[in-house]
């Protein structure tokens, strides 16, 4: 059973969000929060494995909350939830230890899937989301150099991640299997030391990888 908490300053979120999770099969709400301070509280004492996290919340916003949490001895899986024309802190975020990100319209199919996706230790990536705000929130940084540079095959890689290419897709693209993918991420997370797929894309606009 995966157990989520839900923090939103936005009653009716909330309560949409828990309708959509408890409908699901293995996934359990434990708890809900309104503001900043009251998530980082019940994220400690419920012990959730995944944390949904508005970013504009009253007392503490989500970033500050999700820095809070991330420092702990073992934080909970954090997926950020933004409505993303306004809020331009979802890349600091994920750069806080965020391992995703949707859009508060994104769909019950989405929001499942973050959850799910979340507790696996995986990262939800969409790619209606994530090109179009890491392309917004980033800069190119100067090439990074790396102690074991990425070879050419693991660059493809990071680049159709960084695109939102789930890994049946990038198989597909480059002709190759998908453990051999798989085999290429945990590659690529090692050299660049990125904890997931949202890392591994934001690392790859941040260093202008992705044209």
């Amino acid at each position: 059973m995966t157990t989520v908490l839900l923090a939103d300053d936005q009653e009716m979120v909330r309560t949409g969000f828990r309708l959509i999770l408890s409908a699901e099969p293995g996934i359990e709400v434990v708890g809900e929060a309104g503001t900043g301070v009251d998530a980082v509280a019940r994220a400690r004492e419920l012990r959730p494995d995944v944390v949904l996290m508005d970013i504009r919340m009253p007392e503490l916003d989500g970033l500050e909350a999700t820095r809070a949490l991330m420092a702990d001895p073992a934080p909970p899986r954090i997926v950020v939830v933004t409505t993303f024309d306004v809020d331009e802190y979802v890349y600091g975020a994920l750069r806080a230890g965020a391992c995703g990100f949707l859009l508060k319209d994104a769909g019950p199919r989405l929001l499942v899937e973050a959850v799910k996706a979340a507790a696996a230790g995986d990262a939800l990536v969409s790619p209606s989301v994530t090109v179009r705000l890491l392309e917004r929130l980033t800069e190119p940084a100067d090439p990074p150099r790396l102690p074991e540079p990425l070879s050419p095959r693991e660059l493809d890689v990071v680049r159709a991640v960084a695109r939102g290419r789930t890994n049946n897709e990038i198989a597909a693209e480059l002709f190759v299997s998908l453990s051999t993918v798989k085999t290429h991420l945990g590659n690529v997370q090692a050299k660049i030391s990125a904890r997931n797929r949202v890392e591994i894309a934001a690392w790859a606009w941040e260093h202008g990888l992705v044209g």
